[in-house]
């Protein structure tokens, strides 16, 4: 079963280049859309074995879970917006099914090897995406995207090596549940060696500061659609492979200091993405840098611990989905107004009212506000942070979190309901006076979870979460 949620979409990915009729190849968009989502479903009700090579443990299955429903949500909104694309539909909706199955892979893999191949396969197939408006912009972001996350990838193999090399003879290769059970037999020092390689290569795929370079400009320049699955799907592949790595770590007996240097890497992240929010031009840009915090906080909740990395756990579905939602507006709001300049976008409550209503709620959704789920799960961090007793680090963390609300307030609040609108020369036509319904109901759809979450959080899913970390993590 783990291989069918590979194969599934490399097929339909095939189907879509060979196929020469561009509506054909959106219905098969659609069906393949449904059809991961299904299979993903079944594998919570009906789980099977896996092998040396495969197998889904409940960490790969949420990562699954998440990223399979958020491409159904994308599928919905990209085939309304691919009908005014046409021309680029079939090697868009390729590439995005070859981006699934890259990111399906990632999920099941048990063997660190083989996850790395994963996470290299993300970054071939998702490039021509983010080069979709092929203009000097969107090039220089996919070189470097290209560039700085083949660096990341090169250091994460020789993460790989190193890890194999301090298990010595005590393991045959890196499957991943062998690792964990020969842990303890590994050379400490060769061990902390290759988590810093994982951590910094995978980290920089994840977007983690200081290696978060490529991860603006990639956010910015791909279609909505495709920032959407970056940001919701691809960072939590990235942190999948840290946390593989950290569970092997910690049965080693060095959980805590590789606690201590998740705790710096999200604490940098957190701080870097707060400064950088303060002065934004680019709306699409100020969300990017939004996923630079988010990721800083699950790391920051992973290396503490305990309850607060049970909250990262809830954070990494709720932030997922949020910015997702977020991105599919923003392309809504571009449609629009034809650009990603803050200070070009006002009065938008007059001009669009559906996607402004989105827009408000989005901004409380991502700056943690209730009732939504980030509230929750940052208020779950934050008393894990005080169980802990790390009083500076709390500090820290609500200094950030205040600057960052603060900094979204003052872009967002204008865009909604500034009166002095500025005038739009060339609306899309099929935008103008009306808002089809593909463009809010799939981020209506994202929005709700983290709402119904905010309200409520069935106790099934925190321990659910609770036990993946006592795996992964630690207790």
């Amino acid at each position: 079963m783990a291989w069918i949620l590979v194969i599934v979409p490399f097929l339909f990915g095939l189907f879509s280049f060979i196929l020469r009729n561009r509506r054909i190849v959106l219905i098969l968009f659609l069906l393949g859309g449904i059809l991961h989502f299904v299979l993903t479903i079944w594998i919570w009700i009906s789980p099977t074995e896996g092998n040396s090579l495969v197998f889904l443990d409940p960490l790969g299955v949420l990562i699954l879970t998440v990223t399979s429903f958020l491409f159904l949500m994308v599928t919905f909104y990209s085939i309304g917006y691919l009908k005014h694309h046409m021309e680029r539909s079939s090697l868009t909706i390729g590439c995005m099914f070859f981006f699934l199955a890259a990111m399906s892979l990632v999920g099941v893999s048990a063997d660190m090897g083989l996850l790395w191949v994963a996470v290299e396969a993300t970054t071939l197939a998702s490039a021509p995406l983010i080069y979709f408006h092929k203009d000097h912009r969107s090039l220089e972001a996919t070189w470097k995207y290209l560039l700085i996350c083949s660096v990341g990838i090169a250091l994460a193999l020789m993460g790989n090596i190193f890890l194999s090399y301090a298990g010595g003879d005590s393991i045959a290769g890196l499957y991943i549940p062998d690792l964990m059970s020969n842990a303890n037999r590994f050379d400490p020092r060769w061990l902390k060696v290759a988590f810093i390689l994982l951590l910094v290569g995978y980290g920089t795929k994840m977007g983690l500061a200081p290696m978060h370079f490529w991860l603006p400009d990639a956010h910015s320049e791909a279609p909505s659609m495709v920032s959407a699955l970056l940001s919701g799907s691809l960072l939590n592949c990235a942190f999948l492979g840290i946390l593989r790595a950290y569970g092997i770590l910690r049965l080693s007996g060095l959980e805590e200091w590789g606690g201590n240097i998740l705790v710096l890497f999200g604490v940098v992240s957190l701080v870097l993405a707060a400064l950088f929010l303060i002065r934004q031009t680019d709306f699409k840009r100020m969300f990017a840098y939004s996923s630079v915090e988010h990721m800083g906080i699950l790391a920051l909740g992973i290396g503490v611990g305990g309850l607060a990395g049970t909250g990262a756990l809830l954070h990494l579905i709720n932030h997922s989905l949020i910015k997702a939602f977020l991105f599919l507006v923003a392309g809504n709001i571009l449609a629009f107004y034809q650009t990603k300049k803050i200070d070009s976008v006002g009065g938008m409550i007059y001009k669009a009212p559906k996607t402004a209503f989105l827009w408000v709620v989005g901004f409380f959704a991502i700056a943690g506000s209730p009732p939504f789920g980030l509230f929750v799960s940052e208020w779950i961090i934050l008393k894990g942070l005080i169980n802990s007793e790390r009083w500076m680090l709390i500090i820290v963390y609500l200094i950030a979190l205040f600057i960052v609300f603060a900094s979204l307030a003052r872009y967002i609040i204008p865009m909604t309901f500034s009166r002095s609108a500025p005038n739009i020369e060339k609306p899309e036509r099929w935008f103008f006076n009306k808002e089809p319904l593909w463009m809010w109901v799939p981020p209506l759809l994202l929005a709700s979870i983290p709402l119904i979450m905010g309200l409520y959080v069935p106790p099934i899913l925190l321990n659910f979460l609770s036990a993946v970390f006592s795996v992964w993590g630690g207790v």
